[in-house]
């Protein structure tokens, strides 16, 4: 099944974080290149002090413990979401009334 998802994040070419269990280590912000055989081919960037360098591996699928992808990020301040113009009057978010707080 595992295997399936990592297939499925590679033809999409979604960005995707990854676990090695024989590394016991999280790799972030991956993009699977390809698949053959039972060989993973990643490529991700690491940012260390001022330098920022592009790394590929290959690992084995058995090697890979888990995969997990960042769905959404809303920030924790108290900001309004944009609303775009565009965007249809259904799927827009209901503005907030002052008065729902005062009973």
């Amino acid at each position: 099944m595992l295997h399936r998802k990592i297939y499925q994040f590679c033809c999409d070419g979604r960005e995707v974080s990854i676990f090695l269990r024989d590394q016991q280590r999280w790799i972030d912000g991956v993009r699977i290149l390809d698949i053959e055989g039972d060989l993973v081919t990643i490529r991700y960037e690491t940012d260390e002090e001022d330098e920022l360098s592009s790394w590929e591996e290959m690992f084995r699928l058995e090697s890979i413990g888990a995969v997990s992808q960042k769905i959404a990020c809303v920030s924790r301040g108290n900001v309004e979401p944009l609303v775009s113009d565009d965007c249809p009057e259904a799927e827009q978010l209901p503005k907030r009334s002052p008065d729902l707080n005062q009973e």
